[in-house]
């Protein structure tokens, strides 16, 4: 069911491709629905594998609603029920397959795009500009109505193709943001970490957040037992 403001909505569009890092996704998510923000959501044939993996969370398109609300209360380290019950009322789900979906049209109201994290086969689908799955649909409907598009590459090492590729996403508008987690921040627990990349994303997006401590100008403001912003 819709929210009864669909009529108004205007989300961001978040795609989870195959790559390893399925707990920024979810923190990235958590914190788009924190500010307020309407989501449309997309995962990857390949992440659901991956998320499997990572978390044992299934995520099934019948299912879809109870399972991302199971993915969303996991913390990284693991524990279930970290953040409790999280509101996905305003998320709206789109199956991999589907190209006919809203999103697939620039004429759908989306804010944007945020691929996290993006693997080093969406980074070529998207550079190329193919359309393989809607995946990688939605983002060329992003670029070429000049939305903000955030690509949150999680590989290492990079090939030179792939750092070509890159380099071609960053020439078509998109902010290339590689899952790399600084440590200025203070992080003493695994979410820190995962915070901080999600919170640049958030950052990239424009969207307020207080996932992580931001740099102050001053050396040692980090430090593990300092007080944290917010």
């Amino acid at each position: 069911m819709e929210p009864n403001n669909s009529k108004q909505r205007r989300p961001w569009v978040v795609g989870v491709s195959g790559a390893s890092g399925t707990p920024y996704a979810a923190a990235v998510l958590r914190g788009l629905l924190a500010a307020g923000e309407s989501v449309d959501l997309v995962v990857s044939r390949a992440s659901r594998l991956t998320l499997l993996d990572e978390t044992g969370n299934a995520f099934r398109d019948a299912h879809w609603r109870e399972d991302l609300a199971a993915w969303l209360a996991r913390g990284a380290d693991g524990k279930p029920d970290a953040y409790g019950d999280v509101d996905v009322s305003d998320v709206r789900y789109w199956a991999a397959g589907d190209l006919a979906a809203g999103p697939s049209s620039g004429s759908y109201p989306a804010k944007g795009m945020l691929i996290v994290p993006a693997s080093t086969a969406a980074v070529a689908g998207v550079a190329l500009g193919l359309s393989k799955d809607l995946l990688q649909r939605v983002a060329s409907v992003t670029l070429k109505e000049r939305r903000p598009l955030v690509v949150a590459v999680r590989e290492t090492p990079l090939s030179g193709q792939t750092l070509k590729q890159m380099v071609a996403l960053d020439e078509a508008g998109a902010v290339v943001l590689p899952a790399s987690p600084a440590f200025y921040a203070g992080a003493t627990h695994i979410q820190d970490l995962v915070d901080f990349v999600a919170g640049r994303v958030l950052d990239a997006a424009g969207v307020p957040h207080e996932l992580y401590r931001r740099w102050r100008g001053e050396l040692g403001g980090g430090s593990p037992g300092a007080p944290r912003a917010g």
